[in-house]
């Protein structure tokens, strides 16, 4: 019987499944551990690859991209065991990166999913980008990582090496409770890709239960590997999801303040980009704003059928605003600012 189901989602990713694949069997053992891939139509070789050089993997095949959120959601309704791993086809695994993640979950069955230590692959001393060593928000949605504040990364110290409660565990590496997931109806796939980790981390959260970060186990993760961070079209995927997150989860009486201050914000930013002379960032941002405004009817009914909107904010959201200590008051490393978050 299977436990464990390591999925990996890939679109496009031969080179990324040439140099990484090989670790992640040899490093991944166990008879109650599966590895699959669930190729979201690519047009590369891919497929093929899989196929020829790994014919002990479970692939499954969907018929085009189907995106992040539900490029996942299609290939785990098809896989049935205990807890899903999912792994981006970017990242490097070592010996034991798997076992610590199982053990949290082993031990508290409260615990809806739980991330790993995440390194960069570029510069190895360096926590990464999306995860460092677990995920966090400010009231206003801006997400933001122990080890990673806006764009300044941590090198790793050991500053972050325990065993702690965090607000979302990335998605380029988390260990889920099958049952949870599908439960909160998986990822939303209105986000296509980008955030629909903190969504449904958040969901967790509302629900009552637990994420964590262990650093018993680390990965090292290449990062970007579909779209530069300054890519237009992450820009607005970026922007569009973060409205759509907060709509969805923000308890009531603070809906309607948090969501003025954040599309205002959001027009400062747009404007930064105008005078930069960066129009296609400058549409991106208004274009993200344009596809929320569309689908603010489903989202409605959505809050309507969720009574747990009219909590107050989960204890674990910073009540600050990064942008004003990041860019006024110079907090730039998580030790700065005193956040009481477990």
């Amino acid at each position: 019987m299977i436990k464990t189901s390591v999925v990996i989602l890939n679109w496009n990713g031969e080179e990324f499944l040439k140099r990484f694949l090989p670790l992640v069997v040899k490093h991944t053992k166990g008879s109650s551990i599966e590895i699959v891939i669930a190729d979201n139509g690519s047009s590369d070789g891919s497929v093929k690859l899989i196929k020829s050089g790994f014919p002990g993997i479970r692939l499954i095949e969907l018929d085009k991209n189907y995106g992040f959120a539900d490029g996942y959601n299609k290939a785990l309704k098809q896989i049935s065991s205990e807890y899903y791993v999912l792994l981006n086809s970017d990242i490097e695994v070592e010996a034991n990166w798997l076992e610590p993640l199982i053990v949290q979950l082993d031990k508290d069955p409260n615990v809806a999913a739980v991330m790993p230590k995440i390194r960069s692959f570029h510069k190895r001393e360096y926590f990464e980008y999306a995860g460092a060593a677990g995920g966090f928000i400010d009231k206003l949605g801006y997400p933001f990582c122990r080890g990673r504040i806006m764009n300044v990364i941590e090198r790793d110290e050991g500053q972050y090496d325990d065993i702690t409660e965090v607000f979302w565990a990335t998605g380029a590496c988390m260990a889920l409770r099958a049952e949870y997931f599908h439960r909160q109806d998986g990822f939303d796939p209105a986000f296509f890709a980008h955030m629909e980790e903190i969504d449904l981390c958040w969901r967790f959260k509302n629900a009552g239960h637990t994420i964590l970060y262990t650093p018993g186990s680390e990965v090292f993760h290449v990062g970007g590997g579909s779209l530069p961070n300054e890519h237009p079209f992450k820009l607005f995927l970026n922007f569009r999801n973060n409205l759509i997150l907060l709509y969805k989860n923000l308890p009531g009486n603070r809906l309607i303040p948090t969501m003025t201050l954040r599309m205002t914000l959001d027009g400062v930013a747009a404007m930064k980009y105008l005078l930069s002379l960066k129009p296609k960032h400058f549409s991106a941002v208004i274009k993200a704003h344009i596809s929320f405004y569309r689908q603010l009817g489903k989202y409605r009914k959505y809050r309507k059928s969720k009574p747990a909107n009219t909590k107050e904010l989960p204890e674990n959201i910073f009540r600050g605003s990064m942008i004003l200590n990041f860019y006024i008051k110079g907090k730039t490393k998580f030790s700065d600012y005193n956040f009481k978050y477990s």
